[in-house]
């Protein structure tokens, strides 16, 4: 009966024994495990790493007298080396001269030759047992080793713990052959790391691990193992890294060995064999890496100081440093950080809060809260650059977001900086909520902070303070609060509220939204200025709309301000030409001739709207968008550059500089467009650099502060936004199935300086707009394998620094005025660098770098024929000017 019992078992969980040792035997085996570092197409020959190569002998402890299955199999690693996994000349191998006991250390040679002992039912290790107290690197290499003794007989889908954690195994059995398929992305194990908020910026990762077994007699007579991470910097794939990882286990012989252990409980077995051993997760420890003889952050500081100066900025120096600063910083204390921050001087501090704040760790976070005064206005500007940084923070959390929130319900010396404050606050509430952290506390108290204030607010300052903050944070019930806001509120108020509309997602843009655009730039319930209506436009042409909306849209063309008219002309001819989604129904009613005809198509004018190519890669794209409107007495009304990344999976809104100026018409005696007789003079500037709105900046307010700027004008431009920003930051720590770990990372460091300006000639009758971006950026990524006793990695970087110059010349003595539009990009330096190193804490090193160096042309960007025409004239005029201007 009995014996009927257990046949019926094992029909019902298939073949489900595991491998079986005989009675009184050793079974010798060579174990070698080595890992390897290149980029993903190198070759191996020019790969780094190390291999680790013993002897193990297995044999059978203790069998369940009443299950043949459950067994207790020690597993002792003797004759232990290190060595390189390629063949080197001898003055490069960083391990000749070096006996294994020199390499790994005394103490841990002989941890890792203690033996371990594995409980295992039906082929699965229940129980892993191992000494007390031995160092986790030592432990982990042994769990990595221990983990190829678990398998099954039977093909099946499982799911079963070992080194890599509690992961999803496919096991494939044919004769005496077993393959084990891990899925390591379901692996179950405490992670350490993080990634960037966008994929754009981000890395993908790609692993894959297979073991192949050979049994004989029941046993295991071979395996092989190996497992491959690949890492790709998503907008630049040729910038990646690869790691594999292997190992080979083989038997050699058997021979006559200790007698099995009498008994019916493992437990009771375990104790016999003594008290050193105790039961212990087959799941890989943390590690904790020390640095030995590591300068201070302090002593740190001053090497890499100079390159953080203003000056140096636009260097790929100071991105380089700032990265490494960073490293730096996420490993000191809060006390370090303010010791280095209260020693400074005021010229290289903005740099200092710049990467205190990008660290983004708890230390950091207290000691800039504590280091900076809110109530002190005479540090605004350390204070401003602390809040953008928070702004552009890759992986942001609850902890930061609370602690604007204080700060916001505290006191705030600036007014300027309380307004930035709630700015920020509404980029972090984005950010969190794509992570899926909506319901956070401090989440949804900064929500019901936005958008009561919102309500509650009856100052116009404060209006737009909280629409700027909407305009970031993009919360969907915020929608009917802006289409108010859009529709009934006065012009700057009106025009916040209708550009934040234009950035959400078009599936957030239903019908009340496109009824509500529709009825502003139609104007059906009031006047509107031109820059709320041809927001409001782009917004309908941009979300799928009807073909009624369409040829609503494109009969108002010729009933519409001079200016205006021109503009819609050249908007849709750009939707055409760029093959917009919108292009098939503009297309569908072009062909309705009461729409296209001569009369409505051949308006003139100087406005312009055009969106062209950056690049086009078979990574990631990116693209420019320049809109020009003017007045109808020749003034810029608004100049709006925008330039776009993207992808197939994801989009970045780079950046985004818009230029306005109303009220202007009195200076020259011209007359007002409707909608636009009462306003007051104004010139401002509002950016949106890598999807965060900034607090805008006023050049001039009011006539007499318009005529007081004018005659004390330098020409000079005004900074719009100045900083260092962690661009990519992504931070992993790779568990390898061998034992060892592989910490990844891959930083993006960015120097920006963005500026602006506006002149104005009254006696030449010309004005003139520029901005001016620079910045040098810097991407690194370090992949490290460190077993404590050997080092291997390897650095990947690229770098280059570039300036986009955006110029408008208007010349408006004559109508129609004559514009040109420059878009000019200089000589860009483009470097490319990929360093391999193996080395030992003796410091004895091997060291490869290779590296590409061009420079890339300069180009004026094309825009449309008849801006080309309209420079020539521009140009021509201009050898019979005057360079003064006032």
């Amino acid at each position: 009966i009995i014996y009927l019992k257990k046949i019926f078992v094992c029909i019902l969980l298939g073949h489900t024994t595991g491998p079986r040792l005989n009675n009184d035997k050793i079974y010798t085996f060579t174990y070698s495990t080595e890992v390897l570092i290149d980029r993903v197409k190198g070759s191996p020959q020019d790969s780094v790493g190390y291999r680790i190569l013993s002897g193990v002998d297995v044999n059978l402890v203790w069998r369940n007298p009443n299950n043949d299955d459950d067994q207790l199999i020690q597993v002792t690693v003797r004759d232990v080396t290190v060595e390189n996994v390629n063949q080197r000349q001898p003055e490069k191998n960083i391990f000749k001269g070096k006996n294994t006991e020199k390499i790994i250390g005394k103490e841990n040679l002989a941890a890792l030759q203690r033996p371990i002992v594995l409980h295992c039912i039906r082929g699965k290790v229940k129980n892993f047992y191992s000494y007390q107290n031995e160092p986790a690197v030592i432990q982990n290499l042994k769990r990595g080793l221990a983990s190829l003794f678990q398998l099954q007989m039977n093909s099946g889908a499982v799911s079963e713990v070992d080194v890599s954690g509690k992961c999803n195994v496919t096991y494939q059995a044919r004769q005496n052959q077993v393959t084990k398929i891990k899925a390591l992305s379901t692996c179950k194990i405490e992670k350490t790391g993080f990634n960037s908020h966008n994929q754009i910026l981000d890395v993908s990762a790609k692993a894959t691990s297979a073991t192949v077994y050979v049994l004989e007699d029941s046993f295991i007579k071979n395996v092989w193992a190996e497992e491959n991470h690949i890492f790709t910097l998503n907008s630049r794939r040729r910038t990646n890294a690869k790691i594999v990882s292997k190992q080979k286990l083989e038997l050699k012989s058997t021979k006559a060995g200790p007698r099995v252990m009498a008994g019916k409980q493992a437990a009771s077995i375990i104790k016999a064999m003594g008290s050193d051993y105790v039961a212990v997760s087959l799941v890989a420890d943390p590690v904790q890496t020390e640095c030995n003889n590591c300068p201070s952050l302090s002593e740190y500081w001053q090497t890499i100081r100079k390159d953080l100066e203003p000056e140096h900025l636009s260097k790929a120096a100071g991105p380089r440093s700032f990265l490494s600063f960073i490293q730096k910083l996420r490993k000191a204390s809060k006390e370090e950080i303010l010791q280095v921050l209260r020693s400074e001087s005021n010229s290289v501090l903005p740099q200092m809060v710049d990467a205190v704040t990008s660290a983004q760790t708890p230390a950091a976070l207290e000691a800039m809260l504590e280091f900076l005064d809110f109530k002190n206005e005479s540090s605004s500007m350390l204070q401003e650059r602390f809040l953008y940084a928070c702004g552009f923070a890759s992986h942001p959390n609850e902890l930061l977001l609370r602690s604007l929130i204080n700060r916001f319900q505290g006191q705030i010396g600036n007014g300027e900086i309380r307004e930035t404050v709630v700015i920020i606050i509404g980029a972090l509430i984005r950010k969190l909520c794509d992570r899926g952290s909506c319901k956070l506390p401090a989440v949804m108290e900064a929500k019901k902070l936005i958008l009561g204030g919102l309500s509650k607010a009856e100052n116009e300052n404060d209006i737009k303070m909280y629409l700027l903050t909407l305009k970031n944070a993009l919360l969907p019930e915020a929608i009917p609060l802006l289409l108010k806001y859009a529709e009934s509120g006065e012009g700057p108020i009106s025009n916040i509220a209708a550009s934040a509309l234009q950035r959400y997602n078009i599936s957030f843009i239903n019908s009340e939204v496109k009824k509500t655009m529709n009825r502003i730039y139609h104007q059906n319930h009031k006047i509107h200025e031109k820059t709320v209506r041809t927001t409001a436009a782009s917004i309908i042409f941009s979300s799928n709309p009807s073909y009624m909306e369409v040829k609503n849209l494109l009969l108002s063309i010729g009933e519409l301000p001079l200016e205006m008219n021109k503009y819609m002309l050249s908007l849709v001819q750009d939707i055409l030409n760029f093959e917009m989604p919108t292009s098939k129904i503009i297309r569908k009613v072009l062909k309705d001739m009461f729409v296209h005809n001569y009369d409505r198509l051949s308006k003139t004018g100087s406005s312009s709207a055009f969106s062209g190519f950056l690049t086009r890669g078979p990574d990631a794209s990116s693209t420019y968008s320049l809109d020009i409107l003017y007045s109808g007495s020749g003034i810029l009304r608004r100049s709006n550059m925008n330039l776009f990344l993207f992808n197939k999976k994801a989009q970045l809104h780079a950046s985004q500089v818009v230029i306005e100026a109303q009220g202007l018409e009195s200076i020259i005696a011209a007359s007002t467009d409707e909608g636009e007789e009462d306003l007051e003079s104004f010139a401002g500037m509002s950016a949106i650099i890598l999807d965060v709105q900034l607090r805008p900046v006023t050049f001039f307010k009011g006539y007499g502060d318009l005529m007081s700027k004018m005659f004390s004008a330098t020409g000079d431009p005004i900074s719009v936004v100045k900083g260092l920003v962690l661009l990519t930051d992504y931070s992993q720590v790779i568990q390898l199935q061998s034992g060892l770990k592989c910490s990844t990372e891959f930083q993006g460091g960015l120097a920006i300086d963005i500026s602006g300006g506006m002149e104005f000639s009254l006696w030449y009758r010309e004005s003139k707009t520029n901005v001016k971006n620079r910045g040098s950026l810097v991407v690194a990524g370090n992949i490290i394998v460190d077993s404590s006793f050997v080092k291997a990695g390897m650095e990947t970087t690229f770098e280059l620094e570039t300036t986009l110059d955006f110029i408008s010349t208007v010349q408006f003595s004559q109508y129609p005025f004559l514009v040109c539009i420059q878009m000019d990009k200089i000589e860009t330096p483009f470097r490319q660098y990929v360093t391999k190193y193996e080395s030992l804490p003796s410091g004895k090193r091997y060291l490869s770098r290779k590296g590409k160096v061009e420079l890339l042309a300069g180009s004026e960007y094309p825009l449309h024929q008849e801006n080309s025409n309209m420079c020539r004239k521009v140009f021509s005029d201009h050898s019979d000017s005057s360079d003064s201007w006032f």
